[in-house]
């Protein structure tokens, strides 16, 4: 129950739509219809919005039309049934990659603007907790940085009011707004509290961290329940040696558990290719700061 609105980058045309999708417009010479937005839910509906409606929901079209929307996205076996509706229908089979290209297309691909890193792991709170580090972190290191968090979400300085778990279009909306803002790195909880099933759809991935790896999880199987993707060969970051030392010289080093969340923000920031000196030099301000 979600919508791609805010921010919008990029404007499509009905016509567009059908020679990408294989889409069927009702009737044909509407291809030239404008929409800047999508939603799954009417009450989510802005002006010049794509209305993505299933075929229990066709009673909702009225309202639709209404709220602003100026077409409506419905499956090929409502084609040919005696639909009442004011605004041009649009008649393919919308399954999720495709809902995932459709909704980042229009966003401007938003997560190709940033970097986007993900915490994942087999405890919700250590997931919470590495997302923080990595976000003061990222921060300490002079990057303007956005949090996908069920704990709490924000881009920069502003607190974004979302509910959880996201979906697809929630996912690109937010992304959107986070582009739009400067944000320079994205930090997703990738958990179930936060995320939906494939709610990932058509979002790049730069680095993928865990502290604590569940049984069974790797890159292959979280990309089967988010369905992120990588424009590059994607491994499991995970704290080593190498980022237990430069952890201890921040001021993480008289606490634990804090150490080993500290760690894997190091050992992501590391991964994204920040050099090494860099980083040492970061978390020696910081301790001198503490």
């Amino acid at each position: 129950m979600s919508a791609v609105s805010e921010s919008i980058a990029q404007r499509m045309t009905l016509g567009m739509l059908a020679e990408r999708y294989g889409f069927d417009i009702d009737p044909e010479f509407a291809s030239n219809v404008t929409i800047t937005s999508l939603s799954d839910a009417v009450d989510t509906i802005s002006p010049g919005a794509m209305y993505i409606c299933d075929s229990n929901h066709l009673a909702d079209l009225p309202r639709a039309e209404q709220s602003g929307a100026y077409a409506a996205l419905l499956p090929r076996t409502c084609r040919g049934r005696d639909i009442q509706s004011g605004i041009p229908l649009v008649f393919g089979d919308c399954g999720n990659h495709m809902l995932g290209d459709l909704a980042s297309s229009l966003a401007g691909t938003p997560s190709n603007a940033m970097a986007v890193f993900a915490v994942a792991g087999d405890d919700d709170d250590i997931i919470h907790a590495g997302v923080k580090h990595l976000a003061d972190f990222l921060h300490m290191l002079g990057n303007p940085v956005a949090v996908i968090d069920s704990t709490g979400s924000t881009s920069m300085t502003r607190s974004l009011n979302l509910s959880y778990p996201l979906g697809i279009l929630d996912v690109q909306r937010t992304l959107a707004v986070c582009a739009e803002d400067g944000v320079a790195a994205v930090i997703i909880a990738m958990n179930n509290a936060t995320l939906q099933r494939e709610a990932l759809e058509s979002v790049n991935v730069d680095v993928l961290g865990s502290e604590r790896v569940a049984q069974g999880e790797d890159v292959a199987s979280l990309k089967t329940r988010y369905a992120f993707v990588s424009d590059r060969a994607l491994a499991l970051t995970v704290p080593t040696g190498e980022s237990d030392e430069l952890a201890a010289e921040s001021p993480a080093m008289f606490d634990q558990d804090r150490l080993g969340h500290m760690s894997l923000a190091v050992a992501m920031v590391l991964a994204a290719g920040v050099r090494r000196n860099n980083v040492r030099s970061a978390l020696r301000v910081a301790n001198n700061l503490r």
